[in-house]
């Protein structure tokens, strides 16, 4: 499995909405992010259902600037 797949899986969570969301993003804009972005989203991947979808909803803010800005991201396609 390629560093592609290896995403698409870490995209799968227990929440379909997380599903949606994430794949989004990483069919429609990883490709094109910087490297910086890139590693935030992979960082993001890593965080617990529960806190990611706290942050997607606004509930919370992430201290990473970077990891705020693909929230910013992938949230601003939702909208």
């Amino acid at each position: 499995m390629g560093i592609d797949g290896q995403l698409l899986w870490r995209c799968r969570r227990g929440m379909r909405e997380l599903d949606v969301l994430l794949t989004s993003y990483l069919d429609t804009r990883y490709s094109i992010a910087g490297a910086a972005e890139r590693r935030a989203f992979e960082s993001l991947l890593g965080l617990a259902d529960p806190e990611l979808w706290a942050y997607v909803l606004g509930e919370q803010v992430p201290s990473d600037p970077e990891i705020r800005h693909v929230i910013d991201r992938i949230t601003s396609r939702s909208r």
